[in-house]
């Protein structure tokens, strides 16, 4: 079904402002002016295509048409860079998981934006949930453990973001007997990412048949989960990158040489030829190379 351009204009600022009144001053019109595009739409599919929440929200089929409307906005961008009459930068939404984003994958977005001038706007989600980002059209491309391709995008492997089990030796001390014993761990203090985060629960449960049932501390950022296990807080699976230096000077204790924690990264995209797009996917897959281990 074809849409007015302006319409999909509409839409896509509707959502991302989050209100009638807040996507009008953005586009310079009247409420009633978005309001009357986005019912047109509406009709014009025999759908509703957006809940009249605050924030706006929208529908299965809404996600569908954001989704296009997004894309045709790229494919414009696109067009007018290569005519040489953008009008600035333009914003390439991607999603990523905050481990990868503190560890490798925010130089690779340094990069294309030094060669581009492109401008990222980052959605920081667990690995297993930035497909729903990509599905609804919120984001052009994502950093997923889902090797399944989402509808209307191409799906590659990236690597294994390896994390170790580890603790201070005073935590060991205190809690471990003193001999790292991960027999203990299950009653120990956790520290764990946010109510999402099954990597401590997954490393009790497939290494040694353990449920958990110490408590838990919730620090939901990659450098603070990390300085929280660095603090003797809790034992916690850490980024190899994030710990190697502290193994090293004695800092802290691995519980499991033998048993890392691995989580498999895939990079899925839109299925659209768009050169910022396909210049991004390029240096993620380098950076990826340089510091995941392969698949």
């Amino acid at each position: 079904m074809p849409f007015q351009f302006e319409h999909l204009r509409t839409l896509t600022a509707l959502v991302d402002e989050g209100t009638f009144e807040a996507a009008a001053r953005a586009l310079h019109v009247t409420p009633s002016a978005v309001s009357q595009r986005v019912r047109a739409m509406e009709q014009a599919v025999g759908k509703v295509l957006v809940r009249r929440t605050t924030p706006v929200a929208t529908t299965p089929a809404g996600d569908v048409v954001l989704r296009h409307a997004r894309q045709v906005l790229v494919l414009d961008e696109d067009a007018l860079g290569e005519l040489g009459a953008d009008e600035g930068d333009r914003l390439l939404p991607v999603a990523v998981n905050a481990d990868s984003l503190s560890t490798w994958f925010l130089e690779a977005l340094a990069v294309v934006t030094g060669e581009l001038g492109v401008a990222f706007e980052v959605h920081r989600e667990d690995e297993e949930h930035t497909t729903s980002l990509l599905r609804s059209g919120t984001v052009m491309a994502a950093v997923t453990s889902t090797p399944e391709a989402v509808q209307g995008c191409t799906v590659e492997g990236l690597g294994v973001l390896r994390y170790l089990v580890v603790c201070t030796p005073e935590f060991d001390d205190r809690h471990l007997g003193g001999r790292g014993d991960p027999g203990l761990l299950a009653r120990s203090p956790m520290v764990t990412f946010d109510r999402r985060d099954d990597l401590q629960d997954r490393f009790l449960r497939e290494t040694l048949g353990l449920a958990p049932s110490g408590p838990r501390h919730y620090i939901p950022a990659s450098q603070d989960f990390a300085r929280a296990v660095h603090l003797g807080m809790g034992w916690g699976a850490v980024p190899e990158g994030q710990c190697r230096d502290a193994l090293e000077a004695g800092e802290l204790v691995h519980l499991a040489p033998d048993h890392p924690v691995e989580v498999r990264l895939y990079w899925q995209r839109w299925n659209l030829r768009s050169p910022a797009l396909d210049r991004l996917t390029e240096v993620v897959r380098r950076h990826a190379a340089a510091g995941l281990h392969p698949l």
